[in-house]
């Protein structure tokens, strides 16, 4: 039944499983090697399951289709919530599937006997354990309807989905029984309806929602947070942005995150600096439109509440409140389905523009401009290491064609307010559902397992507490390039803006500077490694890491303290510059 199981859902779609070890699970483990074997599926395998579900849900991001993580019983299964949590907040599909005693097992203190089906489903799209009985129980029908219903609810409106089965002993067959089971399931045949995901259908009103309008003759800015709708639909809502951008004429304050490219006429990349350092002052209040969560930014939160009126928030069909200023009227069936709406209710004709909105505009722009200048005097690359430094010439010195991650931490942060239109010449990923910094290497390696080279940007603690990702299955044909900023601990943690402790030390309780050589951890799993003093250094680095096969570690010390005093110099410094 396992066979047929996972045969099922590579019928539904399925390309990729995660196998962890295990007895209890070792049935699925031996059809999804059968089905490996057959060239039907990609099966990589892993010790630690808190990566392997990381890894996963890297993967289920490049491809955009839920790949499926076997675990066996008890505290594996715990392994997958931090995974599970970051796939409901960042709208991810995965799929969990755990193996369980049966029913006759439970509550009577045998051996890794759990309540397993309990631990996943605070923050799963589905769950399903009605199998508590044994697996072999099921009916080819009742077998059928459960995939379709995992697949569905997983790919829909992506999420994390938990499927617990319970599996009868005897757990593993004879040679003589693998052959037969294999050739009667290689007779059988799956049909199904292909489904398409609710994200990528934005032609219609998914949730029969009231269109939200909003006056495109007055005054207003585009709030384009990180990108969570289907990748296939991109082309259409950047097609989409540039239309609504030249109608209305407004400015557009982008994360890196939001899949909006460098040719995006109104783009104001550095809104941050803009912002923080107090140059915007806008004399009214002013229409926002928001696409998409917000970006984690206090100096961006602040400025809302004091500047926004009509404020409409459009999601790519996450009907969950996604605004933390309660002061937005939400929209979920996706940006494309309520331009296609605006259109019609406006009647907008071709190259139709709002003139009232270009001195904003043209203002902004303009000190948009100043700001590149004021950091071309502040970051000089040929100036020693710093993290605004990386942030700003990372993406000036990779290849458009390869994409980054970034650890969601100071990298994500630098990148918004220092790398400017070059972060947006390239996809970014950052995994901000939960802006945890847990398993951000293993979501990297994923993300290269199906997108081929990677450029990782991570800290020192972020690489120490996800090194078990090292022991994954691993990309071999292409690099994974992880740029590990050493500032000897959360760097972060020293930004807050915190009194003398009376008692305590503040590396001891947020820093946690760890007396650990990295790169001896680098040479212990044989990755090869650089490590980097300047600049040109960096350069270098890259073009030889380029010619190379799997994961490969460029070490990059910082000092924090002078970072933060570096930033604090550029931001006090601009408002001077830019007026």
């Amino acid at each position: 039944m396992s066979l047929s199981l996972l045969r099922a859902f590579t019928a539904r779609g399925l390309e990729n499983i995660v196998l962890c070890p295990g007895s209890r699970s070792g049935p699925l483990a031996m059809a999804a090697g059968f089905l490996f074997e057959n060239s039907e599926l990609n099966l990589y395998t892993a010790i630690d399951e808190r990566s392997a579900a990381f890894m996963a849900l890297g993967i289920s991001a490049a491809t955009q289709k839920a790949a499926i993580v076997i675990t066996t019983s008890g505290t594996a299964v715990g392994n997958l919530l931090p995974a599970a949590v970051e796939a409901n907040f960042s709208c991810l599909p995965i799929i969990f599937i755990s193996a369980d005693r049966p029913k006759r097992l439970k509550n009577c203190g045998a051996n890794q006997t759990v309540n397993q089906e309990d631990y996943l489903k605070s923050v799963c799209r589905f769950v399903d354990f009605s199998t508590c009985n044994g697996i072999h129980l099921l009916t080819e029908d009742s077998l059928m309807l459960l995939v379709d219903r995992t697949w569905k609810q997983a790919n829909n409106f992506y999420g994390p989905v938990h499927l617990n089965l319970a599996i009868e002993e005897p757990l593993y067959p004879s040679f003589d029984e693998q052959q037969e089971i294999w050739q009667l399931c290689e007779s059988k045949s799956f049909s199904f309806d292909l489904i398409e995901p609710i994200s990528t259908n934005v032609k219609g009103k998914l949730f029969n929602e009231k269109f939200i309008d909003i006056d495109p003759s007055k005054k207003g800015l585009i709030l384009a947070g990180p990108w969570r709708g289907n990748d296939n639909s991109l082309p259409e809502f950047r097609d989409s942005i540039k239309d609504f951008q030249l109608i209305t004429g407004w400015p557009i304050f982008a994360d890196p995150l939001s899949g909006i490219l460098n040719n995006q006429r109104g783009l104001i990349e550095y809104w941050e600096l803009l912002i923080s350092s107090g140059i915007i002052a806008l004399k009214e209040e002013i229409q926002l439109l928001r696409l998409g969560p917000l970006t984690s930014n206090r100096p961006l939160e602040s400025f809302l509440r004091k500047n926004s009126k009509n404020n409409i928030l459009i999601t790519e069909s996450d009907k969950r409140c996604l605004d933390p200023l309660k002061q937005s009227k939400q929209y979920s069936s996706g940006f494309i389905s309520w331009f296609n709406q605006f259109k019609l209710k406006h009647s907008i004709k071709k190259n139709q523009s709002n003139k009232h909105s270009i001195p904003l505009l043209n203002e902004l722009l303009i000190k948009n401009q100043r700001v590149e200048e004021w950091l071309e005097l502040k970051l000089k690359f040929d100036e020693q290491l710093s993290e605004p430094g990386l942030a700003r010439f990372v993406p000036k010195i990779l290849d458009k064609d390869i994409p980054i991650m970034l650890s969601a931490s100071s990298p994500i942060r630098d990148f918004i307010s220092f790398a400017g239109i070059d972060a947006f010449s390239r996809r970014c990923f950052s995994f901000r559902g939960a802006s945890g910094i847990d398993g951000n290497l293993s979501l990297a390696i994923g993300l290269a397992i199906s997108l081929g080279p990677l450029f990782f940007i991570c800290g020192d603690l972020a690489f120490l507490h996800d090194s078990n990702a090292l022991l994954l299955s691993q990309p071999k044909n292409y690099p994974l390039i992880i740029l590990l900023i050493d500032n000897r601990g959360g760097g972060i943690f020293r930004t807050l803006k915190l009194d003398r402790f009376y008692k305590g030390n503040i590396e001891e309780l947020f820093s946690m500077p760890q007396n650990v050589d990295i790169l001896s951890i680098a040479s212990s799993y044989d990755i090869p490694y650089r490590e980097i003093c300047n600049f040109d250094d960096l350069q270098i680095s890259i073009n030889w890491a380029l010619k190379l096969s799997g994961p490969v570690l460029i070490h990059a010390k910082t000092n924090s303290e002078k970072d933060i005093l570096l930033r604090r110099n550029i931001t006090e410094g601009l408002k001077n510059f830019v007026n």
